[in-house]
């Protein structure tokens, strides 16, 4: 399994945040980024697979647990595993994600929903349970880097700019679904995938990258801020060496 093409994209300025959703958001402010590359879709089971093979890597979520690391905890529960996202019987407080993430000991990437799960079936699917130092690995195996959080917001706009969604101003436009998110009533009714879906499964955005929207989260290499009012993010000047996501 080959390394993702890579998309090279033009520096530029864009409006990174916004004043209108998530606090953590804030503030909508201009950036400007160089001119870099990044793969053209997120890292799939069949990528990360290859990498595994070739370094016998594991996982953050394949190790064992350090319970000095968790004073107090219950040992019962000081084991590798996952958080899974478990649907629940109906309407819950969303101010509350432990509603719908379950720990689930023995779930990691080759087993993403625990113990008798695999990607066997999906190894065009997007990897899940990555931890940061998961995807620097990858990175560093495939002579890569993470981008900055200013270079995927950038990069995920598509060049668009003043739109409210990455593709325009209306979530279905023409009745379409563009991206692979939440179809239904969260977190109980699913009218649509459910879970990962293929990459390249929906339109891509004007940069012609795919599942920059939805399917996945993805990892940048900046630590995480609750806020962005200076305008400057905790990661800048990137080196120039290609991207991925």
């Amino acid at each position: 399994m080959s390394l993702t093409e890579l998309v090279p994209l033009p520096g530029g300025v864009f409006v990174m945040g916004s004043d209108r959703h998530y606090p953590e958001e804030r503030s909508a402010h201009e950036r400007r980024v160089a001119a870099f590359a990044i793969e053209r879709h997120p890292v799939t089971n069949a990528q990360y697979a290859r990498f595994v093979t070739d370094t016998g890597y594991r996982t953050v979520a394949e190790e064992p647990v350090d319970p000095a690391d968790f004073p107090g905890a219950d040992p019962a529960q000081l084991v590798p595993g996952a958080l899974v996202f478990t649907a629940t019987d109906g309407p819950v407080d969303l101010g509350d994600w432990t509603r719908w993430w379950r720990w689930v000991p023995g779930a990691h990437w080759r087993a993403p929903a625990g113990p008798g799960s695999g990607v066997d079936h999906r190894p065009d699917h997007p990897v899940v349970h990555i931890a940061y130092r998961d995807a620097t690995e990858y990175a560093r195996w495939a002579d890569r880097r993470l981008p900055t959080e200013a270079e995927w917001e950038y990069a995920a706009w598509g060049g668009r700019t003043g739109t409210e969604y990455a593709w325009g101003s209306e979530l279905r436009p023409d009745g379409r679904v563009m991206a692979n998110t939440w179809q239904g009533r969260f977190p109980y009714v699913s009218t649509g995938w459910g879970s990962t879906s293929p990459v390249g499964t929906f339109p891509a955005n004007g940069f012609g990258l795919d599942d920059m929207i939805g399917n996945v989260w993805e990892r940048v290499s900046d630590v995480f801020v609750p806020r962005h009012d200076t305008g400057v993010g905790p990661v800048i000047d990137a080196d120039g060496r290609p991207d991925l996501l």
